[in-house]
């Protein structure tokens, strides 16, 4: 039986300081066997390291606003976007989704999205993504292998969640967006995924093998918010 997949890509795994084609071809390989078992993907993807080095470029040239900085990170999103629903060709619909409230009737395999409007990230598009087209879990794929009780790479006594309720998660992200704030789950999208029940699933993006296990529905290492 297929099935149809909401996976949201951190801009990290495309493009970490330059565009990681080992990861790439590897992901590309993967989704590709997934399709011939008649399974179906939507991939957003998101601006990563390259959206904040643009976002700081701007701020250190003028005074931007919040929403400058968002859209100098969204064009990031869709660069990185572009790239992705390229290298699949055929099997992925020829254009990239820009606002994912609008349902696109696709017949290929794949669907590639980018990023939507300022105050919002490709983890909320992700939710919208996964509302729209009427699927009950996002697949997100991270830096890290799961969501801690604070920054691991601040403090050693950082403790792994494996499982974890959105309230309590919200209290870890907190309430406000930032733009090129790198989070497990961007707060703005942790509500919005609270309010329609959705189960996201935070998991390494560089652990392919253990991304197959999670989509074969096997024991995986990772984070579920529910």
């Amino acid at each position: 039986m297929s099935k149809l997949f909401v996976i949201s890509v951190g801009g990290s795994r495309v493009n970490p300081g330059q565009v990681d084609t080992n990861f790439l071809k590897k992901f590309r390989t993967l989704i590709l066997d997934q399709t011939k078992k008649s399974n179906r993907f939507i991939l957003i993807i998101g601006g990563g390291k390259i959206s904040r080095q643009y976002q700081d470029a701007l701020r250190q040239i003028s005074k931007s606003k919040t929403a400058e900085l968002d859209w100098m990170g969204i064009y990031a999103t869709r660069f990185n976007a572009r790239l992705v629903q390229l290298m699949f060709g055929k099997l992925a619909n020829a254009n990239v989704v820009e606002d994912p409230n609008k349902k696109v009737i696709f017949k290929e395999k794949i669907l590639v999205a980018g990023g939507w409007t300022p105050g919002r990230s490709t983890d909320d598009d992700a939710v919208r993504l996964a509302k729209v087209y009427g699927t009950s879990t996002v697949i997100n794929l991270f830096d890290q292998d799961y969501v801690y009780n604070k920054d691991p790479r601040k403090f050693k006594d950082a403790k792994k969640i494996e499982n974890i309720s959105w309230q309590d998660f919200r209290k870890i992200v907190g309430n406000k967006w930032d733009p090129g704030k790198n989070a497990p789950f961007d707060p703005t999208a942790a509500k919005l995924a609270e309010k329609l029940k959705l189960k996201v699933i935070i998991a390494n993006g560089k652990n392919l093998k253990n991304l197959k296990n999670i989509l074969a529905d096997k024991k995986f290492v990772g984070t579920t918010i529910k």
